[in-house]
């Protein structure tokens, strides 16, 4: 019994240990977000590699998020609700809810995995301890360009996501559910409010932080060897997941108080 308690307390120290290191290294790049925004050369090659790289990712993804969308919402429509409503259920859900929380997960499994197994790599071969010794900070030189990366091109991998999946659940409502066109054009028209796309934009870009953040951060605790590689790469990823859901909820919660309220 003793020991149990004794094993939860360490349990809940070595947790707000944890989180309080978190918020200490994002405090590190936010103070050096105005040197990297200076040198944008290193940002935009992240860009690329985050946001261009991702795209075949969320291609697949969204694509059939929209078809699967359109299925289940034309199952719970039946004798219910007037098919003309299926556009309408579909475009809230996907720009609301689908379109930023899938992307965030699909391009943090990718992403953070990546961060954090680069850092985590030149971490453990100790260029990292390189860069310090030669004057050159290693969270303005590699976290920044991949914080300020990732906090922009999220947002938009989450509007080509909510184009390809209403362009998925069109297709599928056009060829399996034999839905016209007219039909589910007027359906997405009807209740299309563009404080919709923007509170789904807001939730992305959060995301974004929490992707880079968690990648660089595992990547730059990373210990012992090619072994410590592969644990800081797992935790990145599993950290980047748990965090967007949850920020997911606090987020939902306050714009469904203030934006859509």
């Amino acid at each position: 019994m003793f020991y149990s308690i004794s094993e939860f307390g360490r349990t809940v120290v070595g947790a707000v240990r944890e989180v309080g290191r978190i918020f200490m290294f994002t405090g590190e790049i936010l103070v050096a977000l105005p040197s990297a925004i200076a040198k944008r050369e290193n940002t935009l090659e992240q860009m690329v590699s985050i946001g261009i790289g991702s795209f075949p990712l969320v291609f697949v993804t969204a694509i059939f998020t929209g078809g699967v969308a359109a299925v289940q919402a034309a199952y719970q429509f039946q004798n219910l609700v007037p098919m003309r409503y299926l556009g309408s259920a579909i475009e809230r859900s996907v720009v609301i809810e689908l379109g930023p929380v899938l992307t965030a997960l699909v391009v943090g499994g990718r992403v953070g995995a990546s961060i954090a197994a680069e850092l985590g790599t030149m971490k453990v071969t100790e260029q990292i301890d390189a860069m310090e010794s030669l004057g050159i900070s290693p969270i303005r030189y590699l976290v920044a360009p991949r914080f300020i990366a990732a906090t922009l091109m999220l947002p938009i991998a989450t509007i080509f996501a909510d184009l390809l999946a209403m362009l998925g659940a069109f297709a599928v409502a056009n060829h399996s559910l034999d839905m016209k066109t007219q039909t589910f054009m007027e359906g997405v028209r009807m209740f299309f409010y563009a404080k919709d796309i923007f509170g789904g934009l807001i939730k992305a870009f959060f995301f974004g932080m929490i992707i880079a953040t968690m990648g660089c951060y595992h990547g730059f605790r990373t210990e012992g060897g090619a072994e410590g590689v592969g644990i800081a790469t797992t935790r990145a990823v599993v950290y980047s997941c748990v965090l967007i859901l949850v920020t997911d909820y606090f987020l939902a919660s306050a714009l469904f108080r203030t934006l859509w309220g």
